[in-house]
């Protein structure tokens, strides 16, 4: 039965069994060993999941977010990709998104689904910045993933366009990688660039929008964030991508708030809260 509780500011009742935990994970994907934290809320459940995948090199990694989601009624995992954060292997572009896939594949398993309580067939993906192009990249692929949502989502192939438009601004990409390796291991800005060329516009959001038309989609938009996903760059174009599609299942917003989202946290949490009781809803 659900509750006027509001999941912002308010725990779940004492004598909900049994109650809610926080299990690390473990999640073999390319012979390493990726490292997550599962919050599962209390109650019987099943209940729905919601994967959080954070950015490049994931300094933000929403965990206000998880710990809302989990009062609200979905279990919410966080984890580190290949090559990140004391994550053994190096990291790629494409290791994120293999490392998606692999972590979607194990919240599917049926001795952790029994052990967690888990719904997983009421799962979303939802990402910030290169996480939010590794969810939508991830959904399309993955027709069983029920709903995703990108925030202030980084379209990679942006990087490859302006590249081969402008050979300062392929310098400028290499530099601004460069810049956010300390917690990341075996790769280089040049490396990163050169990755993104070789997939060309195989890694354009704009593509995806046939292949999750029928399924919800929210895209978020940081609308103070000039420099790493300006909303006319990577935002807008993907609405416009989306809405060509008739039959589309789109919710977009732009929030005044820089990248990380920094000064709109509540209000990005009730948007995302919002999108999944529409469209996931946990009993609570």
């Amino acid at each position: 039965m659900t509750t006027s509780l509001d999941p912002l500011v308010t725990d779940p009742a004492e004598d909900l069994r049994p109650p809610a935990s926080t299990p690390a994970l473990a999640i073999d994907s390319g012979g390493e060993t990726l490292l997550g934290l599962l919050h599962i809320p209390a109650g019987p459940g099943p209940h729905p999941i919601v994967i959080i995948l954070h950015g490049f090199p994931g300094n933000e990694r929403n965990f206000d977010l998880a710990q809302a989601f989990r009062r609200a009624g979905y279990a919410a995992l966080v984890f580190h990709y290949r090559g990140s954060w004391g994550v053994g292997g190096s990291w790629s572009w494409g290791h994120v998104l293999e490392d998606v896939g692999r972590v979607l594949a194990a919240v599917r398993d049926r001795s952790l689904v029994a052990a967690h309580r888990l719904d997983p067939d009421r799962l979303c993906l939802i990402g910030h910045s290169l996480g939010g192009f590794a969810a939508l990249m991830s959904a399309a692929a993955d027709p069983s993933v029920a709903a995703v949502a990108a925030v202030a989502g980084f379209d990679l192939s942006v990087v490859d366009r302006a590249g081969r438009a402008d050979p300062a601004a392929r310098e400028a990409y290499i530099d601004m990688f460069d810049g956010e390796l300390l917690p990341l291991r075996g790769t280089s800005g040049k490396a990163l660039v050169t990755e993104i060329e070789a997939a060309g516009q195989a890694w354009a959001l704009t593509g995806l929008a046939a292949s999750l038309t029928n399924r919800p989609v929210l895209l978020v938009g940081a609308g103070e964030d000039h420099i790493v996903t300006p909303v006319e760059v990577h935002h807008r174009p993907l609405v416009d991508a989306y809405l060509a599609h008739p039959e589309n299942r789109l919710e977009h917003h732009v929030l005044p708030a820089d990248h990380a989202l920094s000064g709109q946290r509540v209000q990005l949490t009730r948007l995302l809260l919002s999108f999944l009781d529409r469209h996931l809803r946990p009993v609570r």
